[in-house]
């Protein structure tokens, strides 16, 4: 699979606000930080330096259960892709 764990049963379907990018995810809650546009917090910070705030963009859409998490993924992977489904 391409966004989720082979055998995955339950995951999330996102959307991100800043880069309109959508997504499956094995976390599920109401926002996360986008793999595409969002950064991770750099917790190693000077004493000079503010301490940054991760930006949670990625909306929950929709919780995706049992066969479909395959069939979601396989269909955003194709989308990405472009349509080229010879590497599945």
């Amino acid at each position: 699979m391409y966004f989720v764990p082979d055998g995955t049963k339950l995951c999330g379907f996102y959307e991100c606000v800043d880069c309109n990018m959508r997504f499956l995810d094995v976390r599920i809650a109401p926002t996360i930080v986008c793999p595409y546009c969002g950064e991770e917090v750099d917790m190693e910070v000077g004493p000079d330096e503010d301490m940054p705030t991760a930006v949670e963009a990625a909306k929950l859409l929709d919780v995706i259960r049992d066969d479909d998490v395959e069939k979601m993924d396989t269909l955003l992977s194709l989308a990405i892709t472009g349509g080229d489904f010879e590497w599945i």
